[in-house]
């Protein structure tokens, strides 16, 4: 498979690899200064840029009826518009807050255990992600993905890092050097706490997830989500 990386920094690096050992080949490495030269001839893009190139790396994809698998996160209020996109080029897109394996079961433990609590209103729920110092966006997509698992099946009707209405989820960011991702939902009562936690020790994890849901999109049509990815 020929493999478009749209975005170059240490997580492009990590899929270069992974995809070179896995068989692939890489027909471009575009960083914020290049162009889209040789996008043309991949079989898929995979992108993990930043926010403000995130769009024009998509809607360059779709333009050129290339496949695109994106792990970017911060731009999600043009979502739905890159849906629209996509179904209107009849192209293939899919997005993930975090490619993870471990990370997608604890999507689906999250909201079971949600659901679980939704009854308990003795307990107050509360999130914590933890990420290196380069990431951008605050909170992770991670994070915000966690707590809309956490909303369908509560009466919270947002999430905040600032102060919190009676209403809202909080989010507790922090940035600490070389830390890839840690993400933990705590559920408080008077009593005791209930706590469940995903700890990334690298990036491998992420890089190997892309590049599985890539191999997986390459020969598909429509907008899929990891879940279809792992049949969960």
């Amino acid at each position: 498979m020929r493999i478009a990386l749209l975005g170059y920094g240490k997580m492009g690096k990590v899929i270069e690899r992974i995809a070179l050992e896995r068989g692939h080949e890489i027909v471009l490495r575009k960083s914020s200064t290049s162009d889209f030269e040789g996008l043309e001839l991949a079989n898929v893009a995979i992108d993990f840029s930043i926010p403000d190139s995130a769009v024009a790396n998509i809607t360059a994809c779709f333009e050129r009826g290339i496949p695109v698998v994106s792990g970017t996160t911060g731009w999600l209020e043009q979502y739905d518009k890159m849906v629209t996109l996509c179904h209107e080029n009849e192209g293939s897109f899919l997005y993930g807050s975090n490619f993870s394996l471990g990370v997608n079961l604890f999507f689906e433990l999250n909201s079971y255990l949600a659901q679980l609590m939704a009854k308990f209103d003795q307990y107050q729920v509360s999130m914590e992600e933890i990420h290196h110092t380069q990431k951008l966006d605050k909170p992770s997509g991670t994070a915000i993905s966690l707590a809309n698992g956490i909303m369908e099946h509560t009466n919270h009707t947002n999430w905040s890092i600032e102060k919190q209405t009676p209403n809202e989820l909080p989010i507790d960011v922090k940035r600490i050097d070389n830390v890839p991702g840690t993400h933990r939902i705590f559920y408080t009562s008077a009593v005791d706490t209930i706590e469940i936690s995903h700890t990334a020790h690298n990036r491998e994890g992420f890089a190997l997830g892309a590049i599985i849901a890539a191999e997986w999109l390459a020969s598909r049509k429509g907008v899929y989500t990891m879940k279809d990815v792992l049949e969960l």
